[in-house]
């Protein structure tokens, strides 16, 4: 489970300012969904020890009449599902009587709270802490979110403030088994998906819309594999939601992309690829899981639309070309073991063991066949490469003038890597490192029995000349 930390304050004090700099990014996750507003982002910050989601919420302008008071209905959900709350203000503005009543109303969801007291950048620091210390807030920061100033601090002040960790104890469905998020938009067939594979007509969530707070996981054993499916928030009957119930279908969509070994985004063949569906794979990416990309309601549809949707997903899906495309048919069942399938395949190579020999040989095998372009004359160095982990497999590469190595380049021998260990479904994350071999003079190092047979062997040259 990730935490989730939200984002509050009046209209234009640096929300959204604040949100890019803590996720790093811009391509904020909009919930494009039935019920949520556009201006609804969400993201992870990983920039601390610990990764948690950030909400990006509207203002509050102390207007409850029309879209104000949607906004505002949407920032108290975010304030309830929240775990810490950073209270965004404006030092140029100064302390307004619209701030104390938005502080009135986050103490009284006895969260924690911490202030942030943006765009201090060319004022008295201490001035505008002062001005501010009135709230009895003890984590009370400076903030330049434009120039990322302070976010560091302010992650540091987070983490503390959030639910130590659970180690997380499997039960004995669990233990072994493969653990499958299944994500997508409403519609896209989730829930007739799960029922079709556990064999039982039923929806896997809470049938009282917005009580399930925590990913719910469900065993399934098929084919003689053991398998945890791990549903998301939008496994709803639409007609039983109400309007504020999916607001916060993302995080846990999120949530379960983390806690799973494999994502299945499920996409609705019937349908133009939306952006949601892209973000939603994209989020798979960035937190290293292994992919399969669904293509439902394949039965119902025509040559010409089927050739047609082929081509705009092999169009769009070129960034995740390495993720297996099944098109299958939730309803009536068909497809369902060529997506099991994708889904061993892409675990089993998420999780394969790699060895420094065998991960060198390959570098010196792409080192040969294409060489990094040159820098200032110039050519970066690659001498040998370890693993750094798996799920996703990750290669440690030792050289020299790494920093300038070309992205185009990382892609060649991610590509390359790919095909020599047959790494499909799943990324493949290159960390370059400058610096000597750690195992410099050590490979040469011999025993005194070697020593001894390489005297003799010198001996009996000499002689035989």
């Amino acid at each position: 489970m990730l935490p989730v930390v939200a984002l509050v304050g009046r209209p234009n004090v640096g929300k959204s300012t604040l949100f890019n700099a803590l996720t790093r990014s811009r391509d904020a996750l909009v919930a494009d969904m039935p019920g949520v507003t556009r201006d609804r982002h969400y993201g992870v910050c990983r920039t601390g020890a610990r990764p948690f989601v950030v909400v990006d919420t509207g203002g509050l302008s102390g207007v409850e009449d029309g879209l104000d008071a949607l906004t505002a209905q949407q920032v108290r959900l975010a304030i309830e599902e929240a775990n810490v709350l950073v209270f965004v203000v404006d030092a140029r503005d100064g302390l307004l009587p619209q701030d104390r009543t938005i502080l009135d109303e986050l103490r009284r969801s006895g969260k924690p709270i911490i202030t942030a007291v943006n765009k201090t950048d060319g004022l008295d620091i201490q001035n505008a802490l002062a001005e501010f210390s009135v709230f009895g807030i003890a984590a009370t920061l400076p903030l330049s979110a434009a120039h990322n100033r302070g976010t560091e601090e302010l992650v540091g002040t987070i983490l503390p403030l959030l639910p130590e960790e659970v180690e997380e104890v499997l039960d004995e469905g669990e233990a072994g088994s493969i653990r499958v998020a299944i994500v997508g938009r409403p519609n896209a067939g989730k829930s007739t998906l799960i029922n079709r594979l556990l064999g039982e007509d039923r929806l896997i969530v809470s049938s009282v819309a917005g009580t399930t707070r925590d990913p719910i996981r469900v065993p399934l054993e098929r084919d003689g594999k053991r398998y945890t499916l791990i549903d998301t928030a939008g496994v709803r009957r639409k007609a039983r939601v109400e309007e504020a119930v999916e607001k916060f279908s993302v995080i846990k969509t999120l949530q379960s992309m983390a806690a799973a070994q494999v994502v299945v985004v499920l996409i609705d063949a019937r349908e133009n690829l939306a952006d949601q569906d892209l973000t939603l794979i994209g989020h798979a990416v960035d937190e290293g899981r292994a992919l399969v990309i669904a293509v439902n309601k394949w039965d119902g549809m025509d040559q010409y639309q089927r050739e047609q949707c082929q081509r705009a997903l092999e169009r769009r899906l070129a960034f995740v070309d390495w993720a297996k495309t099944v098109f299958i048919s939730a309803l009536h069942g068909s497809g369902l073991r060529e997506l099991m399938k994708a889904i061993v395949r892409a675990h089993h190579a998420a999780t394969k063991e790699l060895g420094s020999s065998e991960l060198t040989k390959t570098l010196e095998r792409a080192y040969e066949s294409y060489q990094p372009p040159l820098v200032r004359g110039h050519a970066p160095k690659l001498r040998f490469a370890h693993p750094g982990g798996s799920n996703p497999p990750t290669i440690v590469i030792h050289g020299s003038r790494t920093k300038h190595i070309a992205p185009a380049y990382r892609r060649y021998l991610e590509g390359f890597f790919r095909k020599r260990f047959k790494l499909e479904g799943t990324p493949v994350r290159i960390d370059f490192r400058d610096g000597e071999n750690p195992f410099a003079g050590k490979k040469n190092v011999l025993t005194e029995a070697q020593v001894r047979k390489r005297q003799r062997m010198i001996r009996e040259m000499k002689k035989r000349k």
